[in-house]
């Protein structure tokens, strides 16, 4: 009988993961990039987080969010950020209806599943701010109420990393909330060959999943087993990255919550039912790297705060 229960959560997991790889198989026919940034959206999206694409123009940032909600089976919408950017564009508001003298509320492009804001960091600071209750509490207030998001909501947000003319950089309360930030490269040679003939011509993504479908996986997400000594481990890290004298700004409480919340998606996402050292350490840069601020190098250099992480995760015990 003690046996039961593991054996239960291992067949579950095997199922997810049935589920997962035909999510990934159908977004492939849509991303002939790296496979490891399909792995890192999913993981995203079945821990409940949001991503930060930084990258530059025309490599597939906008196809390949529509093509995540596509084959999710779930709503998407897209915002254009430019530097005229109202909070009202995005969150809605009342319209007043002169008939009967009263007002409506009026829902913006928030209110969706998967939300593409497209060059996040061109809006005004006003209008960025307007994201951090709805990223933080699944929830936007206008007019005095309480609105609620849906359960699923997921913002997917895209920075240009090399044009920061007319730009706002993200503060760091915002890219605290972003559970993964990653680029999406260049594609190799074949690849963007393919992409000038018979990619054209491929079929329709297919939905895999549904919302409750998707619901239930990130149920199943939460119950992956972490074992206390790697538990322990992930605080050490963030503890490291606190009192290490190359460090300006270290990982927040909410961002060792997140390290533990993406390995066990990651966890699931390969079929397995407990949390391996493997899964804490492949997320490390993702998950962390854009919250470090080290106290040397330009602010922002992904390259410098990477090879600190590196040094800081050589010196942290790691668990047998």
């Amino acid at each position: 009988m003690t046996s039961a229960a593991p054996r239960r959560a291992t067949d579950t997991a095997a199922e997810a993961q049935l589920k997962l790889d035909a999510v990934r198989q159908q977004l492939a026919g849509v991303w002939l990039g790296d496979a490891a940034v399909l792995d890192l959206l999913l993981v995203a999206v079945l821990a409940g987080g949001h991503v930060l694409l930084e990258d530059v123009p025309g490599v597939g940032k906008t196809t390949l969010a529509k093509g995540l909600a596509r084959v999710l089976g779930v709503a998407f919408n897209r915002v254009q950020f430019t530097s005229d950017l109202l909070p009202a564009d995005v969150l809605g508001g009342s319209v007043y209806h002169p008939g009967d003298g009263r007002f409506e509320f009026v829902a913006g492009p928030i209110f969706t599943d998967l939300l593409l804001a497209d060059e996040i960091n061109r809006a005004p600071t006003r209008s960025q701010s307007a994201f951090l209750q709805a990223m933080e509490e699944g929830q936007v207030s206008a007019d005095g109420r309480a609105y609620p998001l849906s359960p699923l909501f997921t913002v997917i947000a895209t920075q240009n990393p090399i044009d920061f003319d007319s730009t706002n950089p993200l503060p760091e309360a915002q890219l605290d909330r972003f559970l993964v930030a990653t680029r999406l490269g260049y594609p190799d040679a074949a690849a963007e060959r393919t992409l000038l003939g018979e990619y054209r011509s491929a079929p329709p993504l297919q939905a895999v999943l549904d919302p409750d479908g998707l619901l239930a996986l990130r149920a199943q997400a939460r119950e992956v087993y972490l074992h206390p000594d790697l538990a322990h481990y992930v605080v050490d890290l963030a503890r490291a990255t606190r009192e290490d004298a190359r460090v300006r700004l270290g990982i927040s409480p909410r961002g060792a919550m997140h390290l533990a919340e993406a390995a066990r998606a990651r966890a699931l996402l390969h079929g397995r039912a407990s949390v391996h050292l493997e899964d804490v350490r492949a997320l490390l840069h993702p998950v962390w790297g854009h919250r470090v601020l080290p106290r040397q190098g330009r602010e922002h250099d992904r390259r410098v705060t990477a090879a600190l992480l590196d040094a800081l995760t050589a010196d942290v015990p790691v668990p047998r």
